[in-house]
């Protein structure tokens, strides 16, 4: 399997919450209750697996094999992916806050939630595509084969070594349960 096809099969795993994260965001906007709890575990998943296992991957290893293959970090395709890290860490925080202060009883923070969940998903899902379509083809034409041995345990040292052992288990059942709340009633 190639390191991006890696990549491309969390991407899968992503896309559900950001769909479950969809769903809450509307039933709060149609006056529905939902649990504070649901958007700040949607926020621990995108800050634990999203960004703190899939993105480490991105940054800490492909991109910089890419990077070494001549693909240049700065001004192309590599940069933009990295200004869309960063600005997805800006809206989780927003998320993560708002969570928070409604956790505490402050319903006045709907429309932040809503905002940042939304500016979040449609953020999340352009990037993925981006990756999916653009990024990634070019990253197997240009990384040759034989280094992909190492991207490949590369990105088992972030997994494991780096986030935990078993963090991706913890994360796909995150994922589920999120998935199985917003199909149901958020209440």
């Amino acid at each position: 399997m190639e390191a991006t096809q890696i990549l491309m099969t969390e991407h899968r795993v992503i896309e559900r919450v950001l769909a479950a994260l969809e769903s809450g965001t509307a039933k709060l906007e149609a006056g529905e209750s939902v649990r504070p709890e649901f958007f700040l575990e949607a926020s621990a998943f995108i800050a634990g697996f999203a960004d703190g296992c899939h993105h480490k991957k991105e940054e800490g290893v492909l991109f910089p094999a890419m990077e070494a293959n001549g693909i240049p970090a700065n001004g192309g395709p590599i940069g933009v992916m990295l200004a869309d890290h960063e600005l997805g860490r800006a809206y989780n925080r927003s998320l993560r806050a708002a969570a928070q202060r409604l956790q505490v009883g402050d319903t006045s923070v709907h429309w932040q939630i809503i905002e940042a969940a939304r500016s979040y998903i449609a953020l999340l899902r352009g990037h993925i595509l981006k990756e999916d379509m653009i990024l990634f083809p070019m990253a197997d034409r240009v990384i040759p084969g034989e280094e992909q041995d190492q991207i490949r345990k590369d990105f088992e040292h972030v997994e494991h070594a780096e986030t935990g052992e078993g963090v991706h288990e913890k994360y796909f059942a995150l994922a589920e349960s999120l998935e199985r709340e917003a199909l149901g009633k958020i209440s």
